[in-house]
C-alpha cells in the first residue's frame, strides 16, 4: 500500500554524474532537481548541450538560464505561485537565491546572487577524488578544474595563461577577469577567500564563459556550501522564458549533468538516516514474523492458510526493507546503486504490495475463518483491486525511473497516488459487507453473542485499516511537507511505524486461540441443534447433561 521511496539518484534511473537529457521540450519552466545540502556539501552542474530555435530579437536581458532557490521542504516548487505568463529571471525574487543569465550574444553567463549569503560558486567542476591513498598533487595554479567551460575567443585564453604565469590572484572566466570566489587546497576541498568588492563595497557579479560549437551552448560550474546558515533544501530550474507566450512556444534541447554530494556521501540530508532506519524495522519485521511463526506451531489445531499468508508478508517486507537498506548503503557511498540488489527490492516490494492487499481482502471478507467460498462481489473487488494496485506499483518504479525533469513526471505520480488511494478505499468493502451481515444474522440465527463478538471484532479491524490508511498517506505526507528539510525522514519512519503496529494488531486480533470468537466456524446443523435443545429442556430429558460442540478444529468444549 505504500509507495517505494527511492534515493534521488536511484529514483532519477541515473548512475551519479550521468547527464540528463530533454529533448524536443516546450515548457518554460523545468524542475531539475532538489537536494538537502549540509556545510560544505556541493553541486555540480555541467549544460553540455543546449540548442534553442530562436529568432534574431533585440532583447537586451537574458530570458534563459538557471535558478537555484532554497525551499522549506523538497516537495514544494519555489515558483509554483507566480504568474504563468512571467518570466523569473526578469523580476528580483526573494525565493531565488542565485540566477544563472545564458547570454547567448556576447557569449557569457552572468551570475547574479541575491540577498546576504555564503555560497561559494566557482567556474567548472571540483576536481575528481584521488584514486590511490595519499595527498593528492597540488594544482600549480590554484584554479578549480576548468576543462569544461569553453572560452569564446583565443586571445582571452592567452590572457587568462599570462595571468596564471604572473601568478596573479584574478580568475578569469569567459570575458572579464573576476576575482576568485574561493580556491581549492591540494586535498581537493574549497577554501573560502574573501569576496573581491567594488568602491562601493558592493561585491560584483561573477561571469562564466559560455561555449559555443555549432548551434549549441556549454558551461560548466559548482556551487559550496559555505556556513551553517546556508544548509537547506535546494532546488535548481531551468527557465526558458521564451516559451512563456502561449501559442509561440520553440523547442529546445538540453543536456545537463548534475552531481550532489554531501560530506557524508551522495546522499541527501533527509536520506542518511533511512540505511540505519530501514536496517532497523527490518529487523523488527523479521522479529515479528518469527514470533508469529512460533505462535502458529503452539497453536497448530486453530491455524487456517491466511495465518501462513500474514507469516509470508511479515518475512516478504523485512527482505524488502534490508535490499532497501544496501541499496542506501552504496548509493551514499558510492553514488549508485548497485544493479542486482535494486531489481530484488522492486521485486520484493511489488510481491509484499499484492501479499498486504490480498491479507487485509481476504481477513475482511472472511475468507477461511468464517467461510472458505468467497461472494460474487468479493470476487470483483479482488479482480479489480489486487491487479490494479500491482500495476500501479510497477508503473510507479518506470516513472521513478524517468528523469525529473520530464514534462509528464509530476502528473503521473499524481495519478498513481490516486490510484493508490482508489485501492485503499476498495478494500474496505468486504469489511463493511462482513460487518453489515453479521448485524443483519445477530438477530435472526440465535446466535446473538457469538455474532455480536465477532461484529465487535470487525468494526476494530475497520478502524485500524482506517488508521492505517490515514497514517500512512494523509498525517504522513503532512508530516514530510511540514518538518525541516533534515527531518524529513521522519516521513518513513512514521510509515514504517503505522505498517509494523498494523501488522501487529492483526495479528493480536485474528491469533489462532479456540476462545476467538472469529475463529468459531458455522456449522450446518446449528439451527437443527437449536430447536431439539429447545425441545429436549421443556421435556426435562437433559437434566445433568452437557452440549459438546463442534468448533473450527472440532475438539473443544464449550
Amino acid at each position: 500500500m505504500e509507495q517505494p521511496h527511492l534515493p534521488l539518484q536511484a529514483a532519477s534511473g541515473l548512475v551519479l554524474g550521468s547527464p540528463r537529457r530533454v529533448l524536443g521540450e516546450k515548457r518554460a519552466d523545468i524542475q531539475l532537481n532538489s537536494f538537502g545540502f549540509y556545510t560544505n556539501g556541493s553541486l555540480e552542474v555541467e549544460l553540455s548541450l543546449l540548442r534553442l530555435s530562436l529568432q534574431e530579437t533585440e532583447d537586451k536581458f537574458p530570458k534563459v538560464g538557471f535558478s537555484l532557490s532554497r525551499v522549506r521542504s523538497g516537495s514544494v516548487r519555489s515558483y509554483s505561485s507566480r504568474n504563468s505568463h512571467e518570466c523569473p529571471l526578469e523580476r528580483n525574487s526573494s525565493n531565488f537565491l542565485v540566477l544563472f543569465l545564458i547570454n547567448i550574444k556576447d557569449l557569457q553567463v552572468q551570475v547574479r546572487k541575491y540577498g546576504e549569503q555564503k555560497l561559494f560558486i566557482s567556474p567548472g567542476l571540483l576536481p575528481e577524488a584521488p584514486s590511490q591513498s595519499g595527498p593528492p598533487k597540488p594544482d600549480p595554479t590554484g584554479t578549480p578544474k576548468d576543462n569544461h567551460v569553453i572560452h569564446p575567443s583565443p586571445k582571452k585564453m592567452s590572457a587568462v595563461k599570462e595571468d596564471q604565469a604572473k601568478l596573479t590572484v584574478p580568475q578569469v572566466s569567459g570575458d572579464k577577469a573576476l576575482p576568485a570566489g574561493h580556491r581549492h587546497s591540494s586535498d581537493g576541498q574549497p577554501q573560502s577567500q574573501p569576496p573581491t568588492r567594488g568602491p562601493s563595497g558592493k561585491e560584483k557579479d561573477l561571469v562564466l564563459g559560455l561555449g559555443h560549437l555549432n548551434d549549441s551552448y556549454n558551461f560548466s560550474f559548482h556551487i559550496v556550501i559555505g556556513s551553517r546558515a546556508e544548509e537547506g533544501q535546494y532546488s535548481l530550474n531551468f527557465h526558458n522564458c521564451y516559451n512563456t507566450i502561449p501559442g509561440q512556444e520553440q523547442p529546445f534541447d538540453l543536456t545537463v549533468m548534475i552531481r550532489e554530494k554531501n560530506p557524508e556521501g551522495f546522499l541527501s540530508a533527509a536520506e542518511i538516516p533511512l540505511f540505519k532506519l530501514y536496517l532497523i524495522m527490518s529487523a523488527c519485521f523479521l522479529a515479528a514474523g518469527i514470533f508469529w511463526v512460533s505462535v502458529l506451531c503452539k497453536n497448530t489445531y486453530s491455524v487456517f492458510k491466511i495465518h501462513w499468508l500474514m507469516a509470508a508478508l511479515a518475512f516478504t517486507k523485512s527482505v524488502s526493507l534490508l535490499f532497501h537498506s544496501i541499496n542506501y548503503y552504496f548509493i551514499n557511498s558510492q553514488g549508485h546503486p548497485i544493479e542486482g540488489l535494486a531489481v530484488m527490492h522492486y521485486i520484493t516490494h511489488l510481491l509484499k504490495g499484492a501479499l498486504l492487499f490480498i491479507t487485509i481482502a481476504l481477513i475482511g471478507s472472511g475468507w477461511a475463518f468464517v467461510k472458505y467460498m468467497l461472494s460474487d462481489k468479493e470476487k470483483k473487488i479482488f479482480g479489480i483491486v489486487i491487479p490494479l494496485q500491482v500495476l500501479a506499483n510497477v508503473a510507479y518504479i518506470v516513472i521513478e525511473s524517468r528523469e525529473e525533469g520530464a514534462s509528464d513526471y509530476g502528473l503521473w505520480k499524481e495519478i498513481l497516488f490516486l490510484v493508490d488511494l482508489i485501492c485503499c478505499g476498495a478494500i474496505l468493502f468486504p469489511v463493511v459487507w462482513s460487518i453489515r451481515h453479521l448485524q443483519d444474522a445477530s438477530g435472526t440465527d440465535g446466535k446473538v453473542a457469538v455474532n455480536l463478538a465477532k461484529l465487535k471484532l470487525f468494526r476494530h479491524y475497520y478502524v485500524m485499516v482506517i488508521c492505517y490508511i490515514y497514517f500512512t498517506r494523509i498525517i504522513a505526507i503532512l508530516l514530510r511537507v511540514a518538518v525541516p528539510f533534515q527531518w524529513q525522514w521522519l516521513y518513513q519512519l512514521l510509515v514504517e511505524s503505522s505498517t509494523l503496529a498494523f501488522f501487529v494488531l492483526t495479528g493480536y486480533k485474528f491469533q489462532p486461540a479456540g476462545d476467538n470468537p472469529y475463529l468459531q466456524l458455522p456449522q450446518q446443523e446449528d439451527e437443527e441443534d437449536v430447536q431439539m435443545e429447545q425441545v429436549m429442556t421443556d421435556s426435562g430429558f437433559r437434566e445433568g447433561l452437557s452440549k459438546v460442540n463442534k468448533t473450527a478444529s472440532g475438539r473443544e468444549l464449550l
